[in-house]
């Protein structure tokens, strides 16, 4: 018999997306436990005040005995101890999207996909809807500034969730929308080229029901290319006036950036967002379609985006040490860290911009070299 409190047990539990599902899972009164061999000390802290049992470590001792279910994440290989001793035990075990596909099965589901910006689209929608008191549950790659939460289950059964690319990790869930924010060759570990990301996407939308909707960034041509393949109604977005959504009379301000939402030839709303930057701007137009078409009215859109503080790592302001402003970002292709700078300028003109940047990925960094040798530019000087 299926008990209405079940217990899961999280193998990797602090990694972002994982973190985000203990969260939701715990918001539907479930008991969660998990491990994580190398857990940052702040999404520890942060589980354990939710009256989670994290360990720090590997061991089969972590899995309580009456769990019903392992929830493990991309990077737990079966030789795990903990996943070991479930085998032993006969305990299921999912993968993190797995999970995410069954959650899905029984709610509407909401995927924002795409090469960037999905994580701050994910939170701008799951933020608005929220305030609209459309309560949503969210699975999102990112802890949003203001809350600190990246998960949460709702009343509704609207669920948000960033839906990844990677290895095709996204196939195994079932949205009934989606939002495209836009394909660029990346991941070359599992995708030889753009023609294989292309594919790969065009396969995602492919899914979707005839009574879905889908909303492309429209100026993108491999994004029209792949949407082609949905059976589902599309809306485009973009900058320009040639698309269903758009954007006219971006004026930077003080910490963000100020703008008017245009729906076809109709003003929908004009939109205060406290975080910078045209990659933003695109993102909340995203965002501002899809909560439109979920029933949240024109004045919750624009309040909801105005109160949107953004995520953690997304052009986040840590503060300032001797006259330095330091911002901390997670982009890491050439795309991201080109739009990252141009931001960076545009907020502080006639500043000295210094980047130290990580390359992430070897695949990623040979394949895109050509791309890193230019998306600095922008930069005074470059730390590797």
């Amino acid at each position: 018999t299926a008990r209405q409190v079940r217990v899961a047990h999280l193998v990797g539990i602090c990694g972002s997306g994982m973190k985000a599902l203990a969260e939701m899972l715990g918001g539907l009164g479930w008991t969660v436990s998990g491990s994580d061999l190398q857990p940052a000390a702040d999404s520890m802290d942060l589980l354990r005040r939710k009256g989670f049992q994290v360990n720090r470590g590997h061991s089969e001792e972590f899995l309580p005995s009456d769990a019903d279910l392992l929830i493990y994440s991309p990077a737990i290989a079966d030789s795990n101890p903990e996943r070991q001793q479930a085998g032993r035990f006969g305990i299921p075990q999912w993968s993190f999207h797995e999970m995410l596909g069954e959650l899905m099965q029984t709610r509407v589901g909401i995927s924002i996909a795409g090469t960037h910006g999905k994580s701050t689209t994910t939170a701008m929608i799951a933020s608005v809807l929220r305030d609209a008191g459309l309560s949503p549950s969210v699975v999102c790659g990112a802890e949003l500034v203001d809350k600190g939460d990246s998960g949460w289950a709702g009343e509704s059964d609207l669920f948000i969730v960033e839906s990844c690319e990677y290895q095709k990790n996204f196939l195994t869930l079932s949205p009934k929308h989606v939002v495209l924010t836009g394909i660029e060759a990346d991941h070359f570990d599992c995708f030889h080229g753009l023609l294989e990301t292309r594919e790969a996407f065009a396969d995602f939308v492919s899914r979707l029901p005839s009574d879905g909707h889908l909303i492309i960034r429209g100026d993108c041509e491999s994004t029209r290319i792949a949407a082609a393949s949905s059976l589902a109604e599309i809306e485009t977005f973009s900058l320009r006036d040639r698309t269903d959504w758009w954007a006219a009379d971006l004026r930077p301000t003080a910490s963000g950036i100020r703008f008017r939402i245009y729906r076809g030839e109709t003003f929908f709303t004009e939109v205060s967002l406290r975080i910078p930057g045209r990659h933003n701007v695109l993102n909340a137009i995203a965002a501002a379609a899809m909560c439109h078409y979920l029933g949240a009215s024109p004045l919750a859109i624009r309040e909801g985006l105005s109160d949107f503080r953004g995520t953690k790592r997304r052009f986040e302001v840590l503060g300032s040490w001797q006259g330095v402003t330091l911002i901390d970002d997670y982009a890491h292709h050439p795309t991201a860290v080109t739009a990252t700078l141009r931001t960076a300028r545009e907020q502080f003109p006639g500043r000295r911009l210094l980047c130290a940047f990580q390359p992430h990925q070897e695949s990623r960094t040979r394949a895109l070299l050509d791309g890193f040798s230019e998306c600095f530019d922008a930069a005074d000087e470059v730390f590797l």
